[in-house]
């Protein structure tokens, strides 16, 4: 038995006129297409390549506040190590007065503030301490080698970022030590008491680089929070959208229900649905987060903002959606998944300043909100800049959306009533035809209009119409449910009033099935203003 033994049939000759036209029409719609296509990767591939285009290049924008609480050689052991490795690839060292931040915890604050990305101080009397170690045992045994250089930062500030930035901080301390050794190396050895082990130590390693991480983030997952995770809640958005659109069209929603009781419900719906969206993103996060230091509010917190965030992608979606055309529309999906994922891939210190644009866009918004809430309020003005943003999409797309409502309900009708004047149209000028060439003769069988065109159709070898087919072609489901009442009433009225006398019922189908053929085909081409964007049919 032959595979799919309908698939040859009622095929065409190359050669076929009407084929020609089509294979042309075809090609050039591909060729035009595919041009557009390649140019638009082509500029998403170098957009998102020049955000990290010379990253390393950029570094040096990356400012760490140094406060010298101590005054002496380390101080500036520190300094000339600094001078010895200064470069666009290596970090700024900005150095503060002691009396402008008196206290660590200053710096601390400061680094909160994200006035700077880290901060490094070195602890009141090193430098006495040291030489005090060095030329005595009893000082060197209790010398505490942490308690000179501390590093202040925020690992949960685009990690791999400042994961970078402190493995520099680490080169700036070993370099110093060298340094320490050529400018108090004389001095040193020759007050060095050789007798005490301790001493000895503390002269061949004089400090290890103490720590303060306001929010440790090591865990692997940290990788994917500004890319997978932004991406696929767009990416669901989409996808949601789609099957919502697609209810609408099969059930005929815009042409039978009132447009404000579909804004309401269509808000409902996306709201509950990106509800549950942003729980199981959220939820994701935290059975990952591995020994990560985060509490119930933080996810609290975290699962609102994404759901905001959620919530206003679905709605900016619906808009592109309405006042796009429908073949545009993915294209659109991916430009604004690459604009948003670069705007928070890397700093934008680290990027061309250009990017910095990036600030009006939703993602970067939302990932510096959460920056701030697992650091517990570390990332203070980037929230107060952020918050701004989410707010300004969910109530701009809103509006824009609820107007693409009442468009997709005006279109809606338009499309039905011209749905239903064509049938008319077609159906009378068919039975008329049909009247003029045939004779007498009698009503045959007790059915009458669609119905019997159908069956009678089915009995003389033909196809009958698909209603999905009809559905989609009328409109992009504008109306679906009240056409097809109308329509049928219409056919079934003129073909119950004409087909009396008629030679050949036969005939009739025939014409009546070319006519509205025709007619869906004709309608194919003219769907650009009722197209509702994405839609996915449900069975």
């Amino acid at each position: 038995m032959p595979l799919y033994p309908k698939a040859k049939e009622r095929r065409v000759s190359l050669s076929d006129s009407g084929l020609r036209k089509s294979r042309f029409a075809v090609l050039r719609t591909a060729a035009l297409f595919g041009i557009i296509l390649t140019l638009l990767f082509l500029a998403l591939f170098s957009y998102i390549f020049g955000s990290l285009y010379q990253l390393n290049g950029h570094f040096h924008n990356l400012n760490v506040a140094f406060v010298d609480y101590d005054g002496g050689v380390v101080g500036e052991a520190v300094r000339q190590a600094y001078d010895g490795l200064r470069a666009d690839t290596f970090f700024t060292l900005s150095e503060q007065s002691p009396s402008e931040y008196s206290q660590p915890q200053g710096l601390r604050s400061a680094v909160c503030d994200i006035d700077y990305w880290g901060a490094l101080y070195i602890s009141a009397g090193a430098s006495d301490r040291l030489a005090a170690a060095l030329s005595d045992a009893n000082s060197a045994s209790s010398y505490n080698n942490s308690d000179v250089l501390t590093w202040i930062w925020n690992q949960a500030r685009y990690p791999t970022t400042i994961d970078s930035l402190t493995a520099q901080v680490r080169t700036l301390v070993d370099a110093a030590r060298v340094s320490y050794v050529q400018i108090n190396g004389t001095g040193a050895v020759q007050s060095l008491d050789t007798s005490s082990p301790a001493a000895v130590a503390a002269y061949s390693n004089p400090w290890q680089l103490a720590q303060i991480n306001i929010q440790p983030t090591a865990q692997g997952s940290r990788l994917i929070y500004n890319t997978l995770v932004i991406i696929l809640i767009l990416i669901q958005e989409f996808f949601f959208l789609a099957t919502v659109n697609g209810l609408y069209v099969q059930f005929g929603l815009f042409g039978r229900i009132r447009p404000l009781r579909m804004i309401f419900f269509r808000f409902l719906i996306s709201a509950l649905y990106t509800l549950a969206g942003s729980i199981c993103a959220i939820g994701a996060v935290w059975a990952f987060r591995s020994d990560w230091s985060v509490n119930g509010n933080q996810w609290a917190l975290s699962w609102i903002t994404m759901w905001l965030f959620a919530h206003l992608n679905f709605l900016t979606l619906d808009v592109v959606a309405v006042w796009l055309p429908q073949p545009y529309v993915p294209m659109a999906l991916i430009s604004w998944v690459v604009l948003n994922v670069a705007s928070i891939l890397v700093p934008f210190e680290l990027s061309p300043a250009f990017y910095k644009w990036g600030y009006a866009l939703p993602a970067h918004a939302v990932y510096n909100i959460f920056i701030d809430i697992w650091s517990g309020g570390c990332n203070g003005p980037q929230l107060a800049a952020g918050l701004p943003v989410l707010f300004a999409y969910e109530l701009s797309s809103g509006v824009l959306s609820a107007l693409g409502v009442y468009r997709r309900a005006h279109y809606a009708v338009v499309a039905a009533e011209r749905e239903e004047r064509s049938w008319q149209e077609k159906i009378a000028t068919a039975v008329a035809e049909c009247t003029r060439t045939g004779g007498g003769g009698g009503r045959t069988g007790g059915d009458d209009g669609p119905l019997a065109l159908t069956r009678s159709k089915e009995s003389a070898g033909g196809v009958a119409p698909d209603e999905g087919d009809v559905e989609s072609d009328a409109g992009a489901g504008a109306g679906a449910g009240a056409g097809e009442g109308r329509r049928g009433s219409a056919s079934s009225s003129s073909s119950s009033s004409s087909v009396e006398g008629l030679p050949d019922r036969a005939e009739l189908t025939g014409r009546l099935w070319r006519a509205t053929s025709q007619m869906t085909i004709e309608q194919a081409g003219s769907r650009r203003k009722e197209s509702i964007g994405p839609a996915f049919t449900l069975r």
